[in-house]
């Protein structure tokens, strides 16, 4: 899709790379903006971009939050409490913590998008959350522009959920978080084989946080595109879970299917397997395809449109359900 106005191009603004234009862009660089932005609760607003796809023009105000600042809470010889902006890039925050000597998402390294966009999919990777170190949520509510404070456990947590995606979704802007870290005794989680395997290859016998998270950044660049190369926005579904029950039927059909246990009634299944198994893998549809390195991530070769990534998603989704009567629930906000 063309823009008449390439000065309303959202192309730069989401990971996929999709060209659809704006009513109207603002620049957020300061709180005190938001009372000025007219219709502010129906404005769209985007952080780093790497968790949408944009299958139309947005025919509304587009508010790019650039919001900046990292600063102590409270701190003592073994924990630091940091306030961070939601405009903040979430790896460079990781890479800050690292040098700083802070410990705590080192395993989250390379995760792409915005602060702010952290705690709305409850961000996780290689056996770690932003539920583990997340003390709290700043928002402003968009209809008051009042500020209200959310405890950890009032975010209602899940996999890949929060209730800014539930239901406070679209109801505020968050402003900054709080991450509760460590100063020494770090946890070091090198549980992933995959991370265990990198340390094996470089002679690494007791990692240090900055170890973990070059194992996590190698891998990470081994089985994903870097979106400035190949638009995609990450991994497209969730992982699904299903009752111990239903994995049981599958298994006795297909017994190579990959499984996680989640409880006593419960297992999570890779999604990448699933889509993986049927053949969707390193697969080309037009100007869209699955990656050939991870199944999981749906990329634009250049000029897709949203719509297209939309269907492919949507085929995908279908013969999961056919094949394994699974249904896969998209990891990415699609406008």
């Amino acid at each position: 899709m063309s823009n008449q106005n390439l000065d309303l191009s959202l192309k730069e603004f989401n990971t996929f790379g999709i060209d659809v234009s704006a009513k109207k862009i603002v620049y957020l660089n300061e709180l005190k903006q938001l009372d000025k932005i007219s219709n502010l609760k129906d404005s769209f607003i985007i952080g780093g971009g790497s968790n949408i796809l944009l299958t139309k023009d947005v025919e509304k105000t587009v508010v790019i939050n650039q919001t900046k600042g990292i600063c102590t809470v409270k701190e003592d010889e073994n924990f630091i409490e940091l306030a961070v902006a939601s405009g903040e890039d979430w790896h460079e925050f990781v890479m800050y913590c690292i040098q700083k000597g802070y410990g705590g998402i080192e395993n989250m390294s390379l995760i792409p998008g915005s602060v702010g966009a952290a705690p709305m999919q409850n961000i996780g990777a290689y056996g770690r959350e932003i539920k583990d170190v997340l003390t709290y949520v700043n928002a402003v509510d968009l209809d008051t522009l009042e500020m209200k404070k959310f405890t950890n456990e009032e975010c209602e947590f899940g996999y890949r959920e929060s209730i800014f995606k539930k239901s406070a979704k679209g109801n505020y802007f968050i402003v900054d978080v709080g991450i509760r870290l460590t100063k020494k005794n770090h946890q070091i989680n090198t549980s992933y084989g995959d991370i265990e395997k990198w340390l094996n290859t470089n002679q690494i016998e007791s990692p240090k946080i900055k170890d973990v998270s070059n194992a996590v950044i190698a891998i990470r660049k081994s089985k994903l595109p870097d979106p400035n190369d190949l638009g995609n926005s990450g991994s497209f579904f969730k992982n699904p879970i299903i009752s111990s029950t239903h994995f049981k039927d599958l298994i006795k059909k297909f017994p190579s299917i990959k499984s996680y246990p989640v409880s006593d009634q419960e297992v999570k299944v890779p999604a990448g397997w699933l889509i993986e198994s049927l053949g969707w893998k390193g697969k080309r549809v037009g100007n869209t395809g699955s990656h050939q390195n991870q199944a999981l991530v749906l990329v634009n070769y250049g000029n897709a449109t949203g719509s297209e990534v939309k269907k492919l998603a949507e085929d995908i989704k279908k013969s999961v359900c056919d094949t394994y009567q699974i249904q896969l629930e998209p990891d990415v906000h699609i406008i």
